[in-house]
């Protein structure tokens, strides 16, 4: 079988041109936007909060996005799963992303909050926190201290625990076909460190991170479904990553033990968390709009605005939920759509599509507040982040073998069927 990868020529130009495109859309920002002046200082300077608004919400997104194959990796591992092992090394490319966004992120994160961004984190005002009551109650853990040591420990854990299941995967590369001995030793470790990851992923990206990174810009506001919500975004945007790659190679003639009934099994999961998102989405807004709080409701009044008054970003809002949940039930509930190479691609970049969206919501209401002008600059910044995870998935591609031939459970991925 065919199972090493070299990278196509048009690949790389694509690569290399988000790239470009997106280097282009900083510089512009640093020229344009002057993102050293603060609007919140008395500057006015709306473009400087734009800039560093972008680079969180792409930052923290991207991230999210390429840390969910790891996860994906793990819970089929913990679930003793076959299916995924033909693909397996995908997912295992796309987690490779995760230091050098890691890396990026946590620059941009340090930036905000050693650099006194109050206009994107209102906590980092030292003043406004001694004057009011909700942000002097959780400043325990929204200080720039605890921010900084626990995105730190995060982003290293995802780092070092990612890099573990991807060196066992790789050592059967070279070991031989396994006797049942080696084989039951080799998947109990697997577990455990899969279990381990499990938990830090809970400890962080199902919990604290997204309190950290995204609800503080809202730092008045509660909500205990946010995490869950932002989980369920960057999952199902995850498994649309890891269908565009099968799809890719096997476009390419390669990943042969890899069939629709695989591909049938990622468009599950496409479809299933789209389902998922939604029901947190809805449930979140409905008890809000049900309970009428004042400091809950704040959040949608925002976005969407009153009866007598459309807010600024209630089209970016509903298309939203027709990007993530209109669109997925009705194409991807058919069994034959999620079995078609071309829908399950079309599918996968509307999916991404829509949770950037998604995550643009999420950021720019708190920062830009009713400046909701779409920039191309969003776009481009966007395009750097595409081109980093294509230049880093092309490179563990091409540098390790497609398939891991000596898995265990390789024999019951090849004659899977659902």
């Amino acid at each position: 079988m065919n199972n090493q990868f070299e990278l196509p020529g048009s690949y790389k130009k694509w690569t290399w041109g988000l790239i470009g495109v997106g280097v282009l859309a900083l510089l512009y920002g640093f020229i344009m936007l002057h993102p050293f002046e603060h609007a919140a200082h008395g500057g006015g300077n709306h473009g400087s909060t734009r800039f560093w608004a972008v680079l969180l919400q792409n930052s923290v997104y991207w991230l999210l996005v390429v840390n969910a194959s790891m996860f994906f990796i793990c819970v089929t591992t913990m679930a003793m799963g076959g299916w995924q092992v033909a693909l397996r090394r995908v997912p295992e490319a796309i987690s490779s992303v995760v230091p050098y966004l890691g890396i990026i992120t946590f620059l941009v994160l340090m930036a905000i909050i050693w650099g006194d961004r109050t206009d994107i984190y209102h906590w980092l005002d030292n003043e406004a926190v001694k004057h009011d009551p909700i942000l002097n109650g959780k400043s325990g853990f929204l200080n720039p201290k605890f921010y900084t040591i626990w995105s730190a420990i995060a982003i290293l854990m995802w780092w070092l625990l990612g890099k573990k299941m991807r060196s066992m995967s790789l050592e059967t590369d070279n070991g031989g076909t396994m006797d049942y001995e080696t084989g039951k030793k080799w998947i109990w470790k697997n577990t455990v460190w899969a279990s381990l990851y499990a938990v830090f992923f809970g400890l962080s990206v199902a919990s604290t991170i997204p309190w950290l990174w995204l609800m503080s810009i809202d730092a008045h506001w509660y909500s205990t479904m946010y995490s869950w919500y932002t989980f369920a975004s960057t999952f199902v945007s995850g498994m649309s990553l890891v269908a565009l790659f099968v799809i890719f190679l096997k476009n390419r003639g390669q990943l042969e033990y890899v069939t629709e009934e695989h591909l049938h099994d990622v468009g599950k999961f496409m479809f299933a968390f789209s389902v998922f998102w939604t029901y947190l989405w809805f449930s979140q807004y409905m008890l809000i709009w049900y309970s009428n709080q004042p400091e809950e409701t704040k959040y949608f009044i925002e976005r969407i605005g009153t009866a007598g008054k459309p807010g600024p970003y209630k089209g970016l809002f509903f298309l939203n939920l027709i990007l993530n949940f209109l669109c997925p039930l009705l194409i991807l509930m058919k069994r034959g759509i999620k079995r078609n190479w071309t829908m399950v691609t079309v599918m996968a970049v509307l999916i991404i599509f829509g949770h950037w969206i998604d995550f643009y919501q999420m950021v720019m209401p708190g920062t830009m507040k009713e400046h909701a002008e779409m920039m191309p600059f969003e776009f481009g910044i966007a395009a750097l982040f595409i081109g980093i995870i294509m230049w880093g998935v092309g490179r563990y591609l091409t540098s390790h073998p497609l398939t891991a031939k000596n898995h265990p459970f390789l024999k019951e991925s090849i004659i899977h069927h659902t």
